[in-house]
């Protein structure tokens, strides 16, 4: 389990996590409805700093706006959060690299089955940065679950009660000895992991599921296509069949808490040669020093908080 920092921001104040509280009666209890983002937050001799953090905060915006969660966006700015992030920074102090929660709970109290004009309270928490995925490779099946479609449950939404969906594949996977699972959506094509996209190279192109094949439009995985492209490395977003990824030269996964890992094995089937592949060797170092601040080209995704 990863450590988990002592003071998280709830109810519009810092408070010692154990006081962060929803009621059992609340709708983000009761009905899972919260939607949230998780960023990393790197320490660093000079500072602390983080990773497309305006980003983060719009997908929230978005993700609320999907389920007509309609009071978050009137209450909170990206000013403002960027001062409520260093806030909690100030009084946690992490030495090491975390990841922060932060979750848009609507915390009314059976007021229904429905989700506007309800009262939200945002929650953030640090906690260690621990990959959910092993670095040199994981090991993944395809799940026998389908992933959530877009008329059910919107996978482009972060929404906390979808993650169902996640745990059962994961678990599969689990107790099949593997590390993730992959999902296909309701017409047979590849989405994506458990809680990251997928990618996978065939004669020196990548390629990675459509936005419309049921997938969480991942801000990692838009870093890494917009890396590939200023890289020269051709990429083309667009269906692919399961089939597909048994022939792929390499396949490899993204996401803020997967980071970047190759994947070694699908379905008992090798990958490659079994190990990392060139274009993914070469891809998870560019995307390790864009993710510090190593590589200029690409510093506008980073934000350095003024402590």
């Amino acid at each position: 389990m990863s450590h988990i920092f002592p003071f998280a921001y709830f109810e519009n104040q810092i408070v010692p996590i154990w006081d962060a509280n929803l009621s059992i009666a609340s709708s983000a209890v009761l009905y899972w409805l919260s939607v949230y983002s998780v960023f990393p937050i790197f320490s660093q001799e000079s500072g602390w700093s983080s990773f497309r953090l305006r980003d983060h905060f719009q997908r929230l915006i978005s993700s609320a706006k999907i389920l007509w969660i309609d009071t978050f966006e009137h209450e909170w700015n990206y000013e403002k959060f960027l001062w409520t992030i260093e806030e909690l920074i100030q009084k946690n102090i992490p030495n090491v690299d975390v990841f922060a929660r932060v979750t848009v709970h609507v915390d009314a109290e059976i007021p229904g089955i429905r989700t506007r004009w309800l009262k939200t309270v945002l929650s953030i928490f640090l906690y260690e940065a621990s990959p959910i995925l092993p670095d040199n490779g994981a090991r993944i099946i395809t799940s026998h679950w389908r992933r959530t479609p877009d008329t059910s449950i919107p996978s482009r939404a972060k929404i906390n009660g979808s993650y169902i969906n996640s745990a059962l594949g994961k678990q599969e996977a689990l107790d099949h000895g593997c590390d993730d699972c992959v999902f296909l959506n309701h017409k047979w094509q590849v989405s994506e992991l458990s809680a990251a996209n997928i990618f996978m190279i065939k004669n020196g192109t990548v390629f990675t599921p459509s936005r419309t094949s049921d997938i969480l439009e991942g801000i990692n995985r838009n870093t890494l296509i917009q890396i590939c492209r200023s890289e020269n490395i051709p990429i083309i977003e667009s269906n692919i069949d399961s089939t597909e990824l048994y022939i792929a030269d390499e396949i490899f996964a993204c996401g803020t808490s997967a980071s970047l890992v190759p994947i070694i094995e699908i379905d008992k089937r090798k990958v490659g040669k079994g190990t990392c592949g060139d274009i993914t060797f070469s891809l998870k170092n560019i995307y390790k020093w864009v993710l510090r601040w190593e590589n200029e080209k690409y510093s506008s995704f980073i934000t350095r908080f003024t402590l």
